[in-house]
């Protein structure tokens, strides 16, 4: 009876290991985790439509616990590899998954790689700095939507030449951020709808958009260059003279000349699509 009662023992404790075990397996990877939580964040969105507070502070914490290793990135890898040849440094795109409601991917910077100044129409965007250090610059529009007519202002005699399209533009953010450091969230009218990164040093960035960038759609990658507002002068418009180093007017601009963000195939743990 005692050997019985010890095998019986032994059995239960094997069993009770088994399911431990296949509960461990079950676990999702945090890149699942991510997927699940966008595919529902996300379901009642799109253009112009943000998540809740609720879903937009889910999504975020569930970015702000994730790391390199999450999405199978080490430093050493080609992406981050300082580059001789002239012009911008070669970017590289890992991606992951993209639907009509959302996209994730990672964009691979190697050190004084270059995204230039960009807008999100309509868009929510989630943007995680795995590692590294970049410098990030970003703008939210302030006036009624419409470009102006601009004259350049001579910085030797004031006087006006060459009329430009622009908008007028608030800085949002203009510094460097290393990691560890908190998710930064757009949103289509807000928190720096505009914005360009600089890699101070090698880094990655996992970003999550909703809804991604659809031509036919209208939601077209546009990009701009920046003028300081004291380099520009527009009828009617002005700005405190104290707050005008926070200001800048855009002009929309064709994609930059060198610009080059390659794909490359995405070896980190895989997502099952629900």
């Amino acid at each position: 009876m005692k050997t019985e009662r010890i095998a019986l023992a032994s059995d239960r404790k094997s069993k009770e290991e088994a399911r431990k075990g296949r509960r461990r397996q079950r676990r999702p990877s945090p890149v699942q985790t991510l997927y699940n939580i966008c595919k529902e964040v996300f379901a009642d969105c799109g253009p112009g439509i943000v998540p809740s507070p609720a879903g937009t502070e889910r999504l975020k914490v569930t970015l702000d616990k994730m790391t390199k290793a999450d999405v199978g990135l080490r430093r050493n890898m080609p992406f981050f590899r300082a580059q001789e040849s002239e012009g911008l440094p070669k970017i590289t795109y890992l991606h992951i998954h993209e639907c009509d409601k959302f996209s994730i991917g990672i964009f691979c910077l190697p050190p004084s790689g270059v995204i230039p100044l960009h807008n999100h129409p309509g868009m929510t965007v989630f943007s995680k700095l795995l590692f590294g250090t970049m410098h990030k610059k970003s703008y939210d529009w302030v006036d009624d939507g419409l470009c102006k007519k601009a004259m350049h202002v001579s910085s030797s005699n004031g006087s006006a030449a060459n009329p430009a399209e622009v908008r007028l533009a608030k800085v949002k953010v203009d510094a460097d951020f290393t990691a560890p450091c908190n998710t930064s969230v757009l949103y289509p009218a807000d928190g720096g709808n505009l914005h360009s990164f600089r890699a101070v040093t090698p880094c990655a960035v996992l970003d999550v958009l909703g809804p991604p960038y659809c031509d036919p759609e209208g939601r077209h990658c546009a990009y701009y260059l920046d003028f300081p507002f004291t380099n520009l002068s527009v009828d009617g418009l002005s700005v405190p003279e104290e707050e005008r180093e926070g200001y800048a007017w855009l002009q929309e601009k064709d994609t930059p000349e060198g610009l080059a963000v390659d794909g490359a195939l995405y070896n980190g743990p895989r997502i099952v699509v629900k």
